[in-house]
């Protein structure tokens, strides 16, 4: 994939692509449905993703709590396995803020990246104050002689799929919900970092990631599939959350235990795959007490990793 972090200044082979836009956090299947319909409607086209880094929403509310559902190596790599060729991840700032959506449209999709079709939601807004919508869009593209398409959203259920209603799921403890709305598992990806080694003492080692802007799921314990720097997959059992037994400090963290692994993982990208919630948080009595549910629970995730999630031989 072709990642371009300005609209000025392009090479020709990075113009006259079919353009979706949007935030696309998560890339699930609304999203991947918004694609197909852009490839579609011009499929002698590239296909291309315009999208924004970092969300708006971190730079309007930054005192938020993160709520990212893939940050933006996750989300290229999402892009690109729906065939996305090109990704205009263009710096959203207080100044970028400010541009009216007529420019937007003139001077960015136009000019700059030279859009040969555009491919929205009912619901896109941009521009100054969301001064545009896909209305405006329509208008503006026609006289500039830009196709569009506006796609209904995916219906599923009672409601269409979202980026809202995955992170909803993710914070009431269903994963397998989230991973219906997303094609694909939800992953926390991230470099392993140094803990204080209390679970290779209680026989129980893990790789210990922060979350960083990573939306914090429910805390718990999940049964997980991490995949490893070369590309290979191990199950596991991972806990999200503070730790009230051994220390009860102020930030989550992802702690994960890998089933039948070795090897020193310290600095290297895990991805860590949710596909089920074991239980809740909790604190125990003492190391013994929990040394003891940490086998259960690790016992209870290889059953239902080996059936949900098995591994390639």
């Amino acid at each position: 994939m072709n990642i371009f972090h300005d609209w000025r200044g392009l090479p020709a082979r990075a113009r006259g692509a079919v353009v979706a836009l949007g935030n696309f956090d998560g890339v699930h299947r609304g999203h991947a449905h918004l694609l197909r319909t852009g490839h579609g409607a011009r499929p002698d086209a590239p296909l291309a993703v315009l999208s924004f880094e970092p969300h708006p929403r971190e730079v309007f509310r930054p005192d938020d709590p993160p709520f990212r559902l893939t940050l933006t190596a996750e989300r290229a790599g999402a892009l690109a396995a729906l065939g996305v060729s090109t990704l205009y991840e263009l710096r959203f700032d207080q100044a970028f803020s400010t541009m009216s959506a007529e420019a937007f449209v003139a001077d960015v999709l136009h000019a700059g990246i030279g859009a040969r079709h555009l491919v929205c939601g009912p619901d896109y807004a941009f521009g100054h104050r969301r001064g545009g919508d896909a209305a405006f869009l329509a208008a503006r593209a026609e006289a500039l002689g830009i196709g569009l398409t506006v796609v209904p959203p995916l219906m599923e259920g009672a409601g269409q799929i979202s980026s809202s209603r995955i992170r909803r799921a993710l914070q009431d403890g269903y994963p397998e919900r989230a991973t219906a709305k997303l094609g694909r598992p939800w992953a926390i990806r991230g470099i392993v970092a140094h803990g204080d080694a209390r679970g290779r003492t209680i026989g129980f080692p893990t790789a210990n990631i922060a979350l960083g802007r990573h939306l914090e799921p429910a805390r718990g314990v999940y049964a997980v599939t991490v995949t490893l720097p070369d590309g290979s997959s191990v199950h596991g059992a991972a806990n999200i959350g503070r730790r009230p037994t051994v220390n009860a400090g102020p930030e989550s963290r992802l702690e994960v235990n890998l089933f039948d692994f070795s090897g020193d993982l310290y600095g290297q990208e895990l991805a860590v795959a949710l596909h089920a919630f074991l239980r809740p948080e909790q604190k125990f009595s003492g190391l013994d007490e929990l040394r003891a549910r940490i086998a259960a629970d690790c016992a209870e995730a290889r059953r239902i990793l080996d059936r949900v999630a098995p591994l390639s031989p």
